[in-house]
């Protein structure tokens, strides 16, 4: 059986725009995708993205849902708003923590995305919350 880490795919896609200075890319449609680009978008990291449907891929039409994100650049030079983006918990090797063990990413100037239940949240969201969950990944 092949296991897909969906999230791993989603942050080195992102990453590996960020560092041709692309202004989009393109990430298969999961609900958790659209979640983890919903907390971006909230937290300012991407300007926008969108549900798509089909495309062509070497002229044979795919039937096949995707996430378009447009990605958010700064200053003349186009400097990217996400200057680093770490997978945590991986699944080989889960990291949970209690609501009392949220981590804080940089005093606070970067955001950890938690696996809650009540959802994918920010730790300052999970926080006020008391919530733990599982880390999935560090951004700033």
């Amino acid at each position: 059986m092949v296991n897909h880490d969906i999230v791993a795919d989603m942050i080195t896609r992102i990453r590996n725009a960020n560092l041709q200075k692309s202004r989009k890319v393109n990430i298969p449609f999961t609900n958790l995708t659209l979640s983890i680009a919903e907390i971006l978008r909230q937290e300012g990291f991407i300007e926008a993205f969108r549900e798509c449907g089909d495309f062509l891929l070497k002229e044979k039409s795919i039937s096949c849902k995707y996430i378009s994100v447009n990605l958010k650049y700064k200053g003349v030079k186009q400097k990217p708003y996400i200057t680093y983006i770490k997978r945590v918990s991986k699944p080989g090797l889960r990291l949970y923590v209690n609501k009392n063990n949220v981590p804080k990413v940089l005093g606070g100037i970067g955001v950890a995305v938690l696996s809650t239940s009540k959802g994918l949240l920010t730790d300052r969201v999970a926080r006020l919350e008391k919530l733990g969950g599982e880390v999935l990944f560090y951004i700033w």
